[in-house]
C-alpha cells in the first residue's frame, strides 16, 4: 500500500523472543482502519542471534511495505527472571534499531497505559483488549495469538496519544506523602 497524504499509518509492536506481535493501523480522514496484524513466530529458532536477525528483517519489511509515519512499541515490564528481561530487551532494541534505521520516531508505552488507552482499564485481560479492538476496528476473527492484538493495541494507544497528548498524564506526586504535604487540612 502506498501512503496517502491524508493518512497516518502507525506500526505497533509487542516485542518478544518467542512471538513478536505486530499491528499496522491507518487513519484515513476520521476513520481508523486495521491494515495488517500478525505474529512473527520464533519458537523454532534456537539461536538467540538468529531470532534477533529475524526480528530486524520483519520490522524492516513491514516498514518497506506499509510506509508508516509512526512506530510504537510496548516497553518491557519488570519481571523476576533477569535472563528473560535481558532477552526481551534485546528483542525490543533490535525492533527499535530497525525503526530508527528507517528514520521513524520511536515511542514506548507501558503495558498498563496501553490497556488503559484501549479498554479504559489498566488491568484489562488480553481477551478484553481483543474484544475492544474488534469493536473499534471491525475485524472478525480471533487471532491465533493475542500478541497480534496486543501490537494493534500499542498502535491504537499511540494514535490516542497523538490525538490527545495530555491524555493519561498524571501529576508529579510521588504518593500519599506528597498528597498529605499538599493537603494538610485533610488530615484528622
Amino acid at each position: 500500500m502506498v501512503a496517502h497524504e491524508s493518512s497516518n499509518i502507525i506500526l505497533g509492536i509487542d516485542p518478544g523472543t518467542l512471538l513478536m506481535g505486530y499491528g499496522i493501523i491507518c487513519l484515513r480522514g476520521k476513520n481508523l482502519h486495521l491494515m495488517e496484524m500478525g505474529t512473527l513466530t520464533l519458537k523454532g529458532t534456537p539461536d538467540s542471534y538468529e531470532k534477533l536477525r529475524k526480528i530486524h528483517e520483519k520490522i524492516t519489511a513491514l516498514i518497506e511495505i506499509h510506509h508508516p509515519q509512526s512506530f510504537a512499541i510496548e516497553a518491557p515490564f519488570y519481571g523476576k527472571n533477569v535472563q528473560s528481561m535481558l532477552k526481551l530487551g534485546r528483542a525490543q532494541g533490535v525492533a527499535i534499531a530497525a525503526a530508527m534505521q528507517a528514520r521513524l520516531k520511536v515511542c514506548e508505552y507501558a503495558p498498563k497505559k496501553i490497556k488503559q488507552a484501549v479498554t479504559g482499564n489498566g488491568n484489562a485481560s488480553k481477551e478484553q483488549i481483543w474484544r475492544m479492538l474488534e469493536r473499534m476496528l471491525h475485524f472478525g476473527e480471533k487471532p491465533r495469538y493475542f500478541d497480534a492484538t496486543d501490537a494493534v493495541a500499542v498502535a491504537v494507544c499511540h494514535y490516542f496519544q497523538q490525538k490527545h497528548p495530555d491524555l493519561g498524564v498524571r501529576d508529579n506526586r510521588k504518593g500519599w506523602a506528597d498528597f498529605i504535604l499538599e493537603h494538610p487540612e485533610r488530615i484528622a
